[in-house]
């Protein structure tokens, strides 16, 4: 019989995914999940795309009763249960930090107060720990930069200056050992899960692994929350003959990773005593501009239109990070998807898909909020 596997917010994108190939390699798999409306709408039911051999269970992570009784009889936890999205974090704080620290605290009361079988715990974590990601200064070599200052952004000059000598530098993979520095609400509750389940697994001899998620798209991912991913949300507007909205000048640089390239890296974790209470990025090491990511899209999609690109700033945002995976590369991982060929895989399954585009609505609750930036945009060198 295979091992027992709980899946904290399992029903959601990158979970449910999680949970197909758990099954592939013969896990048994429990669900839980509170069915987020903002992901899953009016939904009060698990989803059809949810594998049928998982064992579902609606339940918040919060509510410890009732997760205790989803965790007694568990040998493994894979922690993906969380509130999403950094501009959204800035406002909605008691909501952001509740689910994603508080419920990982009830998570840890149990599995350190009550008895379980528990053998190893995996916990998502997020690239937006970092914040900036690393740079390359001619003069200074590696340098690991602050947010870039208010006067600058509003003058329009996006691209990161060295604090030393204020030269144009080269954004470099970022490795784990980068010291964090969180700019927004979900980046430092992602933070405190990371933290303190390493800390408590650490203590407890609970082997913990946090994972850092880079930037992950893919089938699933909804087109109907303006604040999950960025190819979504693109996705979802462009299926509506809208450009996407895009800030600054859309060169700022993330690292895209499609789902299933994601999932075999935190199953291989999962499965390797060698990552016991260890961090790994799980990315593809290749960065790509907000703007190739859109137009790719649009292309794909047959459209003709160009993005929105509207040279504001919008807070918690950073200018560049892409994932250094040599750590995870030494255990055996490498991605495989590309990202056109991640993309049209999103495009694919996105044709089957009602989409509501609701990113100026977003947009608009954050200019109300005071957290978009207005600036004088300077052409880039």
């Amino acid at each position: 019989m295979g091992k027992r596997v709980l899946v904290t917010g399992g029903a959601g994108f990158i979970g449910s995914h999680t949970v197909d190939e758990l099954i592939a390699q013969g896990y048994k798999v429990r669900v839980y999940d509170n069915l987020n409306s903002q992901v899953h709408g009016e939904r009060t039911e698990k989803p059809d795309y949810l594998h049928p051999d998982a064992d579902f269970v609606k339940g918040d992570v919060r509510d410890r009763d009732h997760l205790y009784q989803s965790i007694k009889d568990i040998d493994l936890i894979i922690h993906d249960a969380a509130e999403v999205g950094v501009g959204q974090s800035m406002y909605s704080i008691d909501q952001y930090i509740s689910t994603n620290v508080q419920g990982t605290g009830v998570l840890w009361d149990i599995l350190v107060n009550e008895s379980h079988s528990v053998e190893k715990v995996l916990v998502a974590s997020s690239m937006s720990l970092y914040g900036e990601g690393c740079y390359q200064c001619e003069e200074h070599g590696k340098i690991s930069p602050k947010p870039r200052p208010d006067n600058q952004l509003a003058e329009g000059r996006w691209e990161m200056l060295c604090p030393q000598c204020a030269s144009l530098v080269s954004p470099i993979p970022t490795d784990e050992d980068k010291e964090l520095d969180c700019t927004s609400v979900y980046a430092q509750s992602k933070k405190d899960q990371e933290v303190y389940s390493l800390m408590i697994g650490q203590a407890h001899n609970i082997p913990t692994v946090a994972c850092r998620y880079f930037n992950c798209y893919g089938p699933r991912q909804s087109l109907n929350n303006p604040y999950t991913g960025a190819a979504a949300i693109f996705c979802s507007a462009i299926k509506n003959d809208t450009p996407p909205l895009i800030y600054e000048d859309g060169n700022q640089r993330r690292d895209f990773i499609h789902v299933k390239d994601l999932v075999r890296g935190k199953l291989l974790l999962l499965d390797q005593p060698k990552a016991d209470y260890g961090i790994f990025n799980i990315g593809t090491g290749k960065p790509s501009s907000i703007l190739e990511l859109a137009e790719a899209l649009i292309e794909l999609c047959g459209k003709s239109f160009r993005p929105e690109v509207i040279y504001k700033f919008r807070n918690g945002d950073i200018r560049d990070c892409y994932a250094d995976i040599s750590k995870i590369s030494k255990l055996g991982f490498q991605p495989r998807y590309s990202l056109k060929e991640g993309l049209k895989n999103l495009i694919d399954w996105s044709d089957g898909q009602k989409a509501v585009s609701k990113v100026k609505d977003a947009h608009q609750q954050l200019v109300e909020k005071g957290l978009v930036l207005e600036t004088q945009p300077v052409p880039s060198k």
